[in-house]
């Protein structure tokens, strides 16, 4: 507690921006774990932006099906899909910790980057 003008002033926790970014190969799982995460932040009356949908990654192999080189030239092409969500949360650190707690699916990535506003 602070005085100011000699009265008792409360001191607010600070507030932080915090960015919630979630990758992952499969849409499902992805689309879950964010589903609850802003469940979760809305039942803690929180300022919640997003899921915000980033572009898709996708990462892009082609080889020839032969291992000798001989025969007619037949391709194989695959392609890995790396999908991405943004969510931007306002509120104070501690309370992302039990945001976060949330069970998380496998093959999915979180990265909690917090900054001072």
């Amino acid at each position: 507690m602070s005085y100011k003008d000699g009265k008792a002033v409360e001191e607010e926790e600070k507030v932080h921006r915090i960015r919630i970014t979630l990758t992952s190969r499969n849409v499902p799982s992805l689309e879950k774990v964010c589903a609850e995460l802003v469940k979760g932040a809305k039942e803690k009356s929180l300022k919640v932006k997003g899921p915000v949908r980033m572009p898709t990654k996708t990462l892009r192999i082609t080889t020839r099906k032969t291992p000798c080189g001989e025969g007619s030239k037949t391709w194989d092409k695959f392609q890995l899909r790396i999908h991405k969500r943004v969510i931007d949360l306002t509120s104070p650190a501690e309370v992302v910790k039990a945001i976060t707690s949330i069970n998380i699916e496998p093959g999915v990535e979180v990265e909690v980057t917090i900054a001072d506003s």
